[in-house]
């Protein structure tokens, strides 16, 4: 059966023949002029997994880096404190009232 070649070159490859060749969406074509005729190879889709894609990039836990991770964590709620303590001081001096600050115990 002969089949139209469309306005870009494009041509149907019959259902029967890619189920034959097992050719699959995605698939790569690779053309070659032959005499007077085009030859066609197929080639599969490349399909990667990401499993395991990040592993370089990841490094075990450690209580060493367990400890840090957690005092960075402490240090920056104590710096988010600081600052909403220095807004806090600033709208009151805003508004004409001294600072009230909160004592800690200790």
């Amino acid at each position: 059966m002969g089949n139209r070649v469309g306005a870009k070159g494009q041509v149907v490859i019959e259902k029967e023949i890619r189920a034959r060749l097992g050719v699959e969406p995605g698939a790569l074509a690779i053309q070659r002029l032959v005499g007077d005729h085009v030859e066609i190879t197929f080639l599969p889709p490349v399909r990667r997994s990401l499993k395991g894609a990040a592993r370089p990039f990841m490094t075990p836990s450690t209580e060493a880096g367990d400890r840090a991770v957690e005092e960075a964590w402490t240090e920056a709620a104590a710096d988010k404190e600081r600052r909403v303590q220095r807004q806090l001081a600033a709208r009151q001096r805003q508004r004409g009232r001294p600072e009230q600050r909160a004592r800690r115990p200790g």
